[in-house]
């Protein structure tokens, strides 16, 4: 029998869809009702997500989709982290007098991958008509919906910034001029126009699949790009540099981009199969992490004991060592020999009985590796209001996070960033997706379109020799990493979450619950978390806290006194506070199938459908 959950575990046959929101998980089980596939629906729910999370998400942000047609050998990638402008150079930046880039205004911008990923899922593999996948988000952004106590807080932190320096933001996100109430129904009428607009373009154009490339084309290529390509050649913004600047990103940037499919990387770990995204992602850090973690006997530790967090958090320290020495677009990155057993088992060497406050990158191909900049939490003495990505914060009545937003907390609530939807149908296709950027709180509303920008290019390294530094026409190294699962050869577990740097560990813990604890997909989104932050964050000011190890507070107190006693830098977080995780599974049953689905109660947003 089960434990105690906060939800149950959704079983049906017809079709299941989780996500970060109940409006999301809503819009895709009713095209999933309406006869559309997976495909569709994961797309009706992203676009949703772009307005109802618009402080985690939005039409301008990013999109890594892991999509699993039925009976496919593996699944693919289709790639919505947008590349670096043709402008993006070190020189160009540091010229600037900048030695990381900033995490807000328009100097960050890469080309806005969110929309380009989201259409080719439905060109590829999709089924439903584009005006019907569109039609929910347009309905939310016209009609308006309640907001979650995030949305106002996260607008009542950036309120001078956007009446001072950001008036296209204050002129969506202070109606009237004041910042709007929690659960009352809040409206962009100026992003449904947009979408009205690409939809009156696109239907111009003969069938299905013509509509989807009219609307491409009017993305990219025609009055959205325009409109972003005039803005960010005019326009002088505030950033957290603390002066105005021009934008890189030009339209040509955007009309030059062709949305990648890529395969998939993988690892094998017992009767699974892990499939992630490439390394211009910190997908390969979960793979490290299993590989290195097949050592050990996890199936007989407890799961909420110091033996299983001590390991587990000491291999996550290994891989994200190497995913900030290793990892990105700039330059090859040598995935074979990072994966392979040999190297597992020489990381796996490394892991002592004590907590490792040291960085310790490997060594691939015998190959020294080059050292990111490693600054200490708490240096940093600038203003943060606007900046980088918003995760997880302690609820106090005002906070700074990692990533360097300043936070105001409401009601009780913790703060998470980014977005996650995971589909799968009747006929078994299932998709895997981590919308997030275009947060806005971190760029200002390009006028006449609704959303803003993604700032994603803070990831790049102002320094030479590492395969995330700064170049042009490259993806910088995202967070962004949705997750997907075999078992016994056949397509079985999507997964995800957002977070930050704290992604691939959740989602780690999700999967060793349920592989080798036993748990079902509830019991392992609510059995209690952690996280480390020993890795620099991928996020301005880039600050590094060697040794730390935060824990919710449901861990018992026998756990927590004894990681400290092996050195760990143990801070406790709110019993319900680590996580956004949600999942989508698919397996036989006799002569047929089941489908799963599962979300997380933390923060009383994320939701799970099933039937």
């Amino acid at each position: 029998m089960p434990g105690f959950t906060t939800r149950p575990e959704l079983r049906g046959t017809f079709g299941a869809v989780a996500s970060t929101h109940w409006l999301a998980s809503a819009a895709g089980m009713g095209v999933l009702e309406r006869g559309g596939n997976a495909f569709d629906a994961a797309a009706a729910a992203g676009f949703v997500l772009q307005v109802v999370e618009p402080h985690l998400n939005g039409p301008g942000g990013d999109a890594p989709i892991i999509a699993c047609p039925a009976g496919a050998e593996e699944p693919v990638v289709i790639c919505g982290q947008g590349p670096s402008p043709a402008a993006a150079t070190m020189e160009r930046l540091r010229g600037l007098g900048l030695d990381l880039v900033p995490g807000s205004g328009l100097l960050p911008a890469c080309v806005p991958g969110a929309f380009g990923a989201w259409m080719t899922l439905l060109l590829e593999h999709g089924t439903a008509p584009l005006r019907e996948v569109l039609a929910p988000a347009i309905f939310y952004a016209r009609e308006g919906h309640p907001l979650v106590p995030r949305i106002p807080a996260a607008i009542a932190s950036v309120r001078e910034l956007f009446e001072t320096h950001w008036p296209s933001s204050a002129e969506i996100y202070l109606p009237g001029g004041r910042v709007p109430e929690s659960e009352r129904l809040f409206r962009n009428p100026a992003l449904a126009e947009t979408y009205e607009r690409l939809l009156a373009d696109a239907e111009t154009a003969g069938g299905r699949e013509g509509q989807i490339r009219r609307a491409l084309d009017h993305w990219y290529r025609g009055p959205v790009a325009e409109a972003v390509d005039r803005y960010y050649r005019e326009a002088e913004v505030w950033d957290v540099s603390g002066r105005r600047n021009r934008g890189l990103l030009t339209g040509q940037d955007m009309a030059a981009w062709k949305v990648p499919v890529e395969r998939p990387i993988h690892a094998d770990h017992g009767r699974f199969r892990v499939f992630k995204c490439g390394a211009w992602s910190q997908g390969p850090s979960f793979l490290q992490a299993i590989n290195i973690l097949s050592g050990f006997d996890l199936a007989r530790m407890d799961p909420v004991g110091p033996d299983f967090v001590h390991v587990v958090a000491e291999a996550i320290k290994l891989a994200f060592a190497d995913r900030d020495c290793w990892y990105g677009d700039s330059a090859p990155v040598p995935l074979e020999a990072l994966l392979s057993a040999d190297y597992a088992a020489a990381r796996r060497a490394l892991i002592g009985e004590q907590a490792s406050h040291e960085f310790r990158p490997g060594s691939p191909e015998g190959r020294a590796p080059v050292m990111p900049p490693l600054s200490p939490a708490g240096t940093l003495k600038e203003p943060r209001v606007g900046t980088g990505e918003p995760t997880v914060a302690r609820e106090d009545a005002r906070a700074t996070d990692r990533a360097g937003e300043a936070l105001i907390t409401a009601g009780g609530t913790h703060r998470g960033d980014t977005c996650h939807v995971d589909v799968v149908d009747r006929w078994g296709n299932m998709v895997a997706a981590t919308p997030s950027g275009g947060w806005l709180q971190s760029s200002p509303v390009v006028p006449g379109l609704g959303f803003s920008i993604t700032v994603r290019g803070q990831m790049f390294w102002l320094k030479e020799g590492l395969a995330s530094s700064m170049a042009p026409g490259v993806r910088p190294r995202t967070t962004l990493t949705p997750s997907f699962a075999y078992r016994d050869g056949k397509p079985y577990l999507a997964f995800g979450t957002p977070g930050g740097d704290q992604q691939e560990q959740w989602s780690l813990l999700l999967f060793l619950h349920h592989a080798h604890h036993g748990m079902n997909l509830q019991e392992a989104i609510d059995a209690p978390a952690f996280h480390t932050d020993h890795a620099p964050s991928s996020f301005w000011p880039r600050e590094t806290a060697h040794g730390t190890l935060t824990l919710e507070g449901r861990f018992p107190a026998a756990t927590v006194e004894e990681l400290r006693r092996r050195g760990h830098g143990v801070t406790l977080g709110d019993d319900w506070s680590e996580g956004r995780l949600s999942a989508c599974a698919r397996e036989a049953d006799g002569e047929g199938h089941v489908v799963k689905a599962a979300a997380n109660p933390r923060g009383m947003q994320g939701y799970a459908v099933a039937r």
